[in-house]
């Protein structure tokens, strides 16, 4: 996996400027203007929202407080009004609506789940296909020397090291993942199943992607479903993972906007996904995942506005700022999506 090193730009927040205020329209001015906005929810994310909010205050004088508490207790928030917006990174669940029955979801990033590992002396371009994956999350395959291991990496020198896979509940993360273990084994699907808490039948738990990461760092034979941003941040390795059409990728930029690409059309609800894209898309990452930010359609007026703003920002020229950390720019087809989203939001 390659590392690269973030650097915004003004001319990109000056964009997003511009989008915005063709998204608020002229009676905008009418509105009284609120100094901050407050947020919670996903880990995976969080990078990206610390940059955006660095550049937003600058042409907004709205300053965003978000959260990093994993994407169920941020929606949990929002459902009890404690914050103006959430970030998940897995479409609200028929429980999530429920909960919050006035609440929408809107894409605005994409990245990858990178599959990263601790196994000294293994390098950094472990190949993992998914059935080796899925069997070493059911327990199956329990040694880094496994055969099955070994056979996809012919050069590499595995020791008969214990596997400790890395797991987090309450984690849009996990919904993600366990999406994916459903698609490509069986026996996940019939005996694990997927949501964003499950029963892992091994593992060891941790606190969303700050803690996974923070695992992986100290425990040699760790493996872990990580954001991409926080392994180019901190240096840890990612497998390549094989692919639908038999090809093995890293949660690369390039990669992930392979994956993005096989989005042809939007539901009304804005829920997508890109987990396991067919064999038609051979550059894709398999591990995949959209972001959401999600906002309460009965929010009043100042509130609205302001929510307007600083997602216009962030699905317009605030994309660029997330490419040095694996966050890529939504599909085109997503954020004319997205535009019409935030409009109908500022006119509910």
């Amino acid at each position: 996996m390659r590392v690269r090193h973030l650097s915004g730009t003004v001319a990109a927040a000056l964009a997003a400027a511009v989008v915005a205020a063709a998204l608020a329209g002229p009676a905008s001015a009418a509105t009284p203007a609120l100094k901050s906005l407050s947020g919670a929810g996903s880990t995976l994310v969080a990078p990206l929202v610390a940059e955006w909010g660095q550049e937003f205050p600058v042409f907004y004088g709205v300053h965003i407080q978000y959260q990093s508490v994993g994407s169920q207790a941020g929606l949990n928030r929002l459902a009890s009004h404690d914050v103006d917006f959430a970030a998940t990174d897995s479409p609200l669940t028929s429980a999530q609506h429920k909960a919050c029955p006035t609440c929408g979801q809107i894409p605005w990033t994409l990245t990858g789940l990178g599959i990263g590992y601790h196994v000294k002396g293994a390098g950094n371009q472990l190949r993992l296909t998914p059935s080796v994956l899925a069997k070493i999350y059911l327990g199956k395959i329990t040694k880094w020397n496994d055969r099955r291991i070994t056979s996809l990496n012919p050069g590499v020198t595995l020791p008969a090291l214990s596997i400790t896979p890395i797991y987090t509940n309450a984690s849009g993360d996990t919904s993600v993942f366990t999406q994916y273990l459903s698609k490509v084994s069986s026996t996940w699907r019939t005996q694990v199943g997927t949501g964003d808490t499950v029963n892992f039948p091994i593992g060891v738990t941790s606190n969303g992607n700050a803690g996974m990461t923070t695992l992986l760092q100290s425990t040699n034979g760790a493996i872990g479903y990580v954001g991409a941003a926080y392994l180019i941040t901190h240096k840890l390795p990612a497998a390549a993972i094989e692919n639908a059409a038999g090809d093995f990728q890293y949660p690369n930029l390039g990669n992930i906007v392979a994956a993005g690409a096989t989005v042809k059309k939007v539901p009304d609800n804005g829920a997508l996904s890109v987990v396991d894209p067919p064999k038609s898309a051979p550059a894709a990452y398999p591990l995949s995942t959209f972001s959401y930010v999600v906002v309460p359609a009965n929010a009043d007026a100042a509130h609205k506005a302001a929510l307007r703003d600083w997602i216009a920002f962030a699905i317009g020229g605030g994309q660029k700022f997330g490419e040095g950390l694996d966050f890529a720019p939504v599909p085109s087809v997503v954020a004319k999506a997205d535009r019409r989203a935030v409009q109908a939001f500022a006119g509910s």
